[in-house]
């Protein structure tokens, strides 16, 4: 198998934890490469239910490698957290979990920041999900960042966090002094994760480069989706790391000649969680029926998605900036009561009909999709394993979709469970 990077294309929560669960069976290295504990994957296995944050989705395959990259921010106490609840349920990772000695760390005053940060804003939140990712990853680029390694000489981790504390007075002074001692002495005690860390850090870049040249398969998992990348998404409404094909060369420490193809999940419908603009969003009924029936509600805060019809504008622009090679598309089931499905073929603005999309704000908030008109198929899609069993109606979406991104759908997911799928 060649190295697959598996991407979203939407704006996260298209069902990349499944996906990934799925294609870990044909791998045998899953690297993460971007994002934080802000991220959600839920897979489910027979009748079990897991819900992974930070940890790659593949470790639910005891016999593969996992690795978290230098890209990701990481909080050790969720990390860690994470990892004995994995032990719990009789998922071992000891031995055959990585994580990056250059991966910056994510630290309680992060959190508070955010925090802060986001109720000063008032009206114009941005919907962060409180997890100090943002934070974390501006101290990252501006060299004020404390990296997994810095754990290993304490002197300099103490230094740092003094630092960050003083820097960030301004906003940290809103605290009580109680609040402000408790948060600096629960930013010092990280130190006590040294332990724990020691035996798992590696040079991942260098790690992954090596078992790639001895014939090794490696699947590459994203965060998010690319309508949430901090250069290519809706901003300021989108996260603050890279969640496009790029950050697998600049989140794990790869050439980008090892990367074989890229897997874009793509949900039957769109979903975002947080503000920012989403111009097919439905605000009832439609809204409702897809939120119920495709239990959106994010992984990680619990939160509504808002939700709304499959916009192509979207998708042919993120199709685009990621070189996809093949669709996974998921949550077909969902759609399966509609007599009529609609699907966004252009944005009407001032008149004029937009075909590309546009990262501008205000186009984006005050546009119209224009709509083309599908017949539903009414019949249940769920379960289904076969594309053969699928209704007439079914297939023809599906390959209206193929067409409409040029691009071949090769998985569709019909429930949540493992062995929901279709392999096309």
């Amino acid at each position: 198998m060649s190295n697959r990077v598996v991407v979203g294309t939407q704006w996260g929560d298209e069902g990349k934890g499944k996906i990934v669960d799925i294609l870990t069976g044909e791998a045998d290295i899953v690297a993460r490469f971007s994002g934080g504990a802000n991220a959600g994957h839920t897979v489910v296995i027979g009748d079990e239910k897991f819900i992974l944050h930070l940890v790659p989705s593949g470790i639910l395959h005891q016999n593969k490698i996992c690795a978290i990259g230098n890209g990701v921010v990481i909080d050790l106490e969720h990390l860690f957290s994470e990892l004995e609840e994995l032990e719990k349920r009789r998922i071992k990772y000891r031995g055959r979990f990585l994580i990056s000695r250059n991966a910056h760390l994510v630290m309680p005053y992060h959190k508070a920041i955010e925090k802060l940060e986001e109720e000063a804003r008032g009206k114009g939140k941005i919907g962060s999900t409180g997890r100090g990712i943002g934070p974390a990853y501006r101290d990252k680029i501006a060299r004020e960042g404390i990296r997994v390694i810095d754990l290993f000489d304490s002197e300099l981790f103490k230094q740092r966090v003094e630092w960050n504390l003083k820097i960030n007075d301004n906003l940290l002074r809103k605290l009580s002094k109680t609040e402000l001692a408790s948060l600096k002495k629960k930013s010092l005690d990280i130190l006590k994760f040294i332990r724990k860390v020691k035996p798992l850090i590696a040079d991942v870049g260098l790690y992954l480069d090596q078992a790639i040249r001895k014939g090794k398969s490696v699947l590459f998992e994203g965060a998010q989706g690319a309508l949430l990348d901090i250069d290519f998404g809706t901003y300021p409404y989108c996260t603050s790391s890279t969640t496009t094909v790029g950050g697998v060369c600049t989140g794990l420490g790869v050439s980008p000649v090892l990367i074989g193809e890229v897997i874009g999940i793509t949900k039957a419908y769109t979903t975002r969680v947080g503000n920012g603009p989403f111009p097919t969003e439905e605000k009832a009924g439609v809204c409702d029926i897809l939120r119920e029936r495709g239990n959106e509600f994010g992984a990680t805060t619990g939160r509504p998605r808002r939700c709304g019809w499959l916009d192509f504008v979207l998708l042919k622009y993120s199709f685009r900036i990621n070189g996809i090679s093949k669709i996974a598309l998921t949550k077909l089931d969902v759609l399966d009561s509609f007599e009529k499905i609609k699907v966004c073929v252009g944005y009407r603005y001032k008149g004029k009909l937009l075909t590309e999309f546009t990262p501008d704000l205000r186009t984006l908030e005050n546009c119209k999709p224009v709509y083309q008109e599908l017949a539903g198929w009414q019949k249940s899609t769920k379960g289904i394993t076969e594309f053969k069993r699928l209704p007439d109606k079914a297939k023809r979406y599906l390959d209206y979709i193929a067409k409409k991104l040029k691009t071949p759908i090769w998985i569709v997911s019909t429930g949540t469970k493992r062995d929901q799928t279709i392999r096309l």
